[in-house]
């Protein structure tokens, strides 16, 4: 794919999807800034893989709930690489449960983990790449915000309101020529699926028009795509990826 853009950096990138995001935005040149909260050793893992296969890569670490973090972790990559080019906003959790037994404060965390978080990125770069007019954003949300989900009230609402503001940034940015866009993933085979019982997952399969779990590597595809110059007439775009599962 083609970029104009030189780097990006993926939130949540240790492990699982974003993981995979970043091995393979790597892989189509651009420099990849591998982001982490705790798991050092498993982000150090991911850039030792890029640089072995020729590509470019560093780790940062910081909380993406922390918004002084966040901001400066953006400014030092700004300050050495000169630019923020594309931003993936995936890093996130889930705190599952019955909304008639959830506390207000498992809602309030997931909510800030992954719906603030993703609001301090897209703000950071609007504020980074309007100095030269150009960027693309890309944050990850669920099938879950748009289907809902039992258990997941909190999480679904976090990735529901991803998906509104992302919208949003697409029309405010839109001026400044960078481009905001969303991709609902469905049921990905990743750790947190491997848990799954078997027949948990033959009963989800089942809903699945394609009959299968997607892989990380489908996702990242669909990511690439859109921060691409290839999308550059898409923005306030949600791209589902999940088999068919949801239309």
């Amino acid at each position: 794919m083609k970029f104009t853009g030189t780097n990006v950096l993926v939130t949540g990138a240790s492990r699982g999807i974003g993981a995979q995001i970043a091995k393979t935005l790597a892989k189509m040149g651009l420099k990849v800034w591998v982001n982490y909260r705790s798991g050092e050793a498993e982000a150090t893992a991911v850039k030792e893989e890029i640089v072995a296969a020729g590509g470019k890569a560093e780790i940062i670490g910081f909380d993406v709930s922390n918004e002084e973090a966040f901001v400066a972790a953006m400014k030092s990559i700004v300050g050495e690489d000169g630019e923020l080019s594309y931003l993936v906003n995936n890093a996130g959790i889930t705190k599952d449960g019955l909304a008639m037994r959830m506390k207000a404060d498992a809602f309030m965390d997931v909510i800030d983990a992954n719906l603030k978080s993703t609001f301090i990125g897209c703000r950071e770069s609007l504020k980074l790449m309007r100095k030269k007019r150009f960027g693309s954003v890309v944050n990850i949300a669920s099938i879950v915000g748009e289907t809902g989900n039992a258990g997941q009230t909190n999480y679904a609402a976090s990735k529901g309101g991803t998906i509104a503001m992302t919208k949003s940034f697409a029309i405010e940015a839109a001026a400044s020529g960078i481009r905001y866009n969303t991709v609902t993933p469905g049921f990905i085979a990743t750790e947190m699926t491997d848990v799954l019982k078997d027949e948990v997952k033959d009963a989800f399969t089942a809903k699945i028009p394609l009959a299968r779990f997607g892989q990380p590597g489908e996702v990242a595809e669909a990511v690439a795509f859109l921060l691409s110059d290839h999308a550059s007439y898409i923005t306030g775009e949600t791209l589902k990826v999940n088999g068919g599962m949801f239309m």
